[in-house]
């Protein structure tokens, strides 16, 4: 089977330092608790969906923030690491997040310097397929999802959480997958954001729910429930940017396989997604083809998810 990528994909968003620390109870006031395991890696929605690709065999175009201190020289190695061809933003300090994974869920708290030190650089998007943004660098993403278009490169939206101006950005995306935080947070029903999406003018639009899988509409058909594969809740170790590889799988498949629905490209990236939270931190939750085929064959599909 051919899985040599067609054309390129540039990702914008924020980095991070993840720091990932695995403790029975999060310690307040004075108290201590000895952590069980931890994990140290990159981390940002879009940004780890870049590494994704990467790691399934297309390295990508990355446009993030970086920085001249012990974080952003951290993350400039694990760029090295993966062969990332980074645009760099400079800001005066690299964004870290401190994350408690436990049980399924996960608690963080993090700190990021967004007042970048400059413009964003004007890229020539010809030899791209795809502009994949989350939301963050507003400017650029709204600049380049517009040249995007203007080209018929497809753009994708990994909306994980409200960021100002999101509702300008969306009517730019081609493939819009959000999350059930952002129903949330903007009071909309999983129907209703559907439609909203579909209104704005996404061809391709979803609400992901975690372990319940995804709800999905293409074009103009119906809305769809999209199964996520059953992990055992003994396997779960880690939901901390399982989204980010779901969103960095899709738009692999996408490039590797532009003959396939985008049914297809959302089975592998669920799988993808099933592989990862199976791991403690993003660059070990990243999966290979191998790991994604496994995991298709391993688990079977969780109860269908339902419109609300």
């Amino acid at each position: 089977m051919n899985t040599e990528p067609i054309g390129r994909a540039l990702f914008i968003g924020h980095g991070y330092i993840d720091n990932e620390l695995v403790v029975n109870r999060i310690p307040i006031n004075d108290e201590k608790e000895l952590a069980r395991d931890f994990a140290v890696s990159f981390g940002g929605n879009a940004v780890t969906a870049a590494f994704c690709c990467a790691r399934l065999g297309l390295v990508p175009d990355l446009l993030c923030n970086s920085a001249d201190d012990w974080y952003g020289r951290m993350f400039a190695e694990m760029v090295r690491k993966y062969g990332l061809h980074w645009y760099e933003r400079k800001v005066r300090r690299f964004s870290i997040s401190s994350i408690f994974p436990n049980g399924g869920k996960r608690a963080m708290a993090r700190w990021r310097d967004q007042d970048y030190l400059h413009g964003f650089p004007e890229l020539d998007l010809d030899g791209y397929r795809v502009v994949h943004v989350d939301g963050h660098q507003f400017d650029a993403a709204m600049h380049f999802t517009q040249e995007a278009q203007k080209r018929k490169i497809l753009t994708s939206l990994d909306g994980g959480g409200n960021r100002p101006r999101l509702n300008d950005l969306l009517q730019f995306i081609d493939v819009a997958i959000v999350s059930l935080r952002l129903c949330q947070q903007w009071d909309f029903t999983t129907s209703y954001m559907l439609e909203y999406l579909r209104q704005k003018g996404c061809r391709v639009g979803g609400v992901t729910l975690g372990e319940r899988g995804m709800l999905w509409y293409e074009g103009s058909g119906e809305a769809r429930a999209l199964p996520a594969l059953a992990v055992p809740a003994e396997r779960t170790i880690d939901t901390n940017g399982v989204g980010d590889v779901f969103h960095g799988a899709y738009v692999y498949s996408y490039l590797a396989w532009p003959d396939r629905s985008w049914e297809e490209h959302f089975k592998f990236a669920r799988a993808a997604a099933a592989h990862a939270v199976q791991h403690l931190g993003n660059e070990a939750s990243l999966p290979t083809l191998d790991d994604i085929s496994r995991a298709e064959r391993e688990f079977k599909e969780a109860p269908v998810a339902r419109a609300a």
